[in-house]
């Protein structure tokens, strides 16, 4: 009897081996290994208009060796130097397993003779509104927006709603529409980019918008559901 429980102790103890055996082996086998992408240069790369401009590319190893000559490089055919605004260049590698990562770098072309700077936190002021399918304007005031300057002329927004979704519904921050735009030479705006992390989709093409130095009034029309929403933003610093 305690032989036949000596034999079960000694049957576990080498079940248990193999079984950690096994797994070990199982770990190390399903370490993926992707191509590491340096880029070389400013990850945001601020290139005046009408210059030309040259990109610095970037460095890709693989298990410790040289794999550069296997990225692939896009978007570079789409950098306009003559017009301001942002660009986006992307460098891709696969490795041998067919595991793929990309780093994308950013292309700012600016206008170097806009030097009015609008960095700062601006308040939403009275006669902001959302129109929803028509059915009249809700107006709302008070809330707060940041806006950071990347480039002469480009800048980042927090919150292209003004506050609506994040601040006035309580929402919180996912549902900030945030992106970039531009200040031209006239004071208009030019919409850039927008998102909503939230709902996962951006502005309508309709953008209108201004800044008026004298005032310091900073403003923008915009529609957001194919139409079905309009906004007024109104701001002040």
């Amino acid at each position: 009897m305690k032989k036949n429980i000596l034999y079960l102790i000694m049957f576990a103890l080498v079940a248990i081996s193999f079984t950690s055996c096994d797994k070990e082996s199982e770990d190390k086998s399903s370490i993926v290994d992707y191509p590491k992408i340096t880029i070389l240069g400013d990850v945001f790369y601020i290139s005046p208009q009408g210059s030309t401009y040259t990109d610095p590319g970037c460095r890709v190893t693989y298990q410790g060796a040289d794999y550069t000559s296997k990225v692939v490089v896009s978007g570079l055919e789409d950098i306009d130097v003559n017009t301001a605004g942002l660009y986006y260049v992307t460098y891709t590698a696969v490795s041998p397993d067919g595991y793929r990562w990309s780093e994308t770098r950013t292309v700012a072309v600016c206008d170097p003779n806009i030097t009015t700077d609008l960095s700062g936190d601006w308040t939403l002021q009275t006669g902001s509104y959302r129109n929803y399918d028509n059915g009249g304007e809700v107006g709302f005031e008070e809330y707060g927006i940041t806006i950071q300057q990347l480039a002469p002329g480009i800048f980042s927004v927090s919150d292209f709603f003004g506050g609506w979704y994040d601040q006035r519904a309580d929402y919180g921050k996912k549902y900030a529409m945030v992106g970039q735009m531009q200040l031209l030479a006239d004071g208009s705006l030019k919409l850039l980019s927008s998102k909503v992390e939230g709902w996962g989709d951006s502005l309508d093409d309709d953008f209108v918008g201004s800044y008026d130095e004298e005032t310091g009034i900073l403003k923008w029309d915009v529609g957001y559901a194919d139409g079905l929403m309009v906004f007024r933003v109104i701001l002040k610093q």
